[in-house]
């Protein structure tokens, strides 16, 4: 028998477990580029159906993709100088921080604290 209201909140944004997909699918797009295009989509479309503390999660996981794209090409246009490679070394960094503290926050269930940051909440 299937729970209908488990099926809802995955499709919804309800449940954590679709979060903790967009953040696999961002650092998957360390390597592969494009994940992290999808996982911004499927966090626009969850996060006006999720509980508050989740939202932060969508929240922050929408700022990180678009910081990480204008991080990135500031880094490609930087290339020319040649320290565009430290700028995306860096913004690889970032990115794999932001996204481990958000699923450790995830995890716990509790909201990212401070998710409109730049930096690391």
């Amino acid at each position: 028998m299937t729970d209908t209201n488990n099926t809802t909140d995955v499709l919804t944004g309800g449940n954590k477990g679709n979060a903790q997909l967009i953040y696999i699918l961002y650092l998957a797009s360390i390597i592969v580029g494009v994940t992290s295009i999808i996982g911004v989509v499927m966090a626009y479309i969850s996060k006006d159906q999720a509980p508050d503390w989740l939202k932060t999660h969508y929240n922050f996981l929408i700022r990180t993709f678009w910081m990480g794209l204008l991080f990135s090409v500031v880094g490609i246009l930087l290339m020319i100088v040649l320290i565009g490679w430290i700028v995306l070394l860096a913004t690889v960094v970032w990115m794999i921080i932001r996204c481990v503290k958000g699923l450790t926050f995830l995890g716990r269930n509790e909201p990212v604290p401070n998710y409109q940051t730049w930096m690391i909440p």
